[in-house]
């Protein structure tokens, strides 16, 4: 994607944190952004490096993770396309805590602090309008630590699998996962070891077949009542 035929204001102007914006606030802002491609395994950031904005990914996979005391990495998201990261650590105006690193080939945008900041400055009340779009990101992350921290490990990997299938749906579907397995299972807070013996035990129960990535449900329905 050529820069020359990126909409930026567009781009950002669909973002929720700035939805309540005019399009020549939005201008402003994008006038501070930069387009910025990383190739797989690149890091985006480490942990503890300042924080100069925040990211839209436009294309690819990038995960946010950080290395426990033991040497582990803890994915604690995977980003995907039309998702930002970074806004919450730019108004609190800290270092990163995680590091990003992506996962495919990728292409962003790089969101300055300044240009954000600025408008702020400019009219206070957008303030307001902002936290109201980050309070919704956060009752998110809540959601999903309630989850990993509340459910069994099958009933996480389930809803994972389901979370993007419409509620309606119960007749057979096709799953891929969006990244390997290792990084899924972090992401779920379970163990590689753990997150494919679940996944066996789906396989033996008949409720999937798993082929690489790409998972075969037979039977949404049947798979959806273990959750329910």
């Amino acid at each position: 994607m050529s820069g020359n035929l990126l909409n930026i204001p567009a781009l950002l102007g669909r973002l929720p944190l700035f939805s309540s914006l005019t399009p020549e606030e939005v201008a402003r802002i994008a006038a501070g952004t930069r387009e910025q491609h990383a190739a797989r395994g690149d890091i985006l950031f480490h942990k503890g490096d300042p924080n100069l904005g925040f990211h839209l990914l436009l294309t690819g996979q990038v995960k946010l993770a950080f290395m426990s005391a033991q040497g582990n990495e803890k994915v604690v998201e995977i980003i995907r396309p039309g998702q930002s990261f970074g806004e919450a650590i730019m108004f609190m105006e800290t270092p990163y805590i995680v590091y990003a690193q992506a996962l495919d080939d990728a292409h962003l945008l790089h969101v300055a602090k300044s240009a954000v900041f600025a408008e702020l400055d400019r009219d206070p009340k957008l303030a307001r309008k902002m936290l109201a779009s980050m309070a919704v990101r956060l009752h998110q992350l809540m959601a999903d630590l309630e989850a990993n921290s509340l459910h069994s490990g099958k009933e996480r990997i389930v809803s994972y699998l389901l979370r993007d299938l419409p509620p309606e749906q119960t007749g057979a579907a096709r799953v891929q996962l969006e990244t390997t397995k290792g990084v899924v299972a972090s992401r779920l807070n379970l163990t590689q070891e753990h997150f494919s013996r679940i996944l066996h035990e789906l396989v033996v129960a008949g409720l999937i077949e798993v082929r690489g990535r790409r998972i075969e449900i037979p039977a949404v329905d049947r798979l959806r009542a273990l959750i329910s």
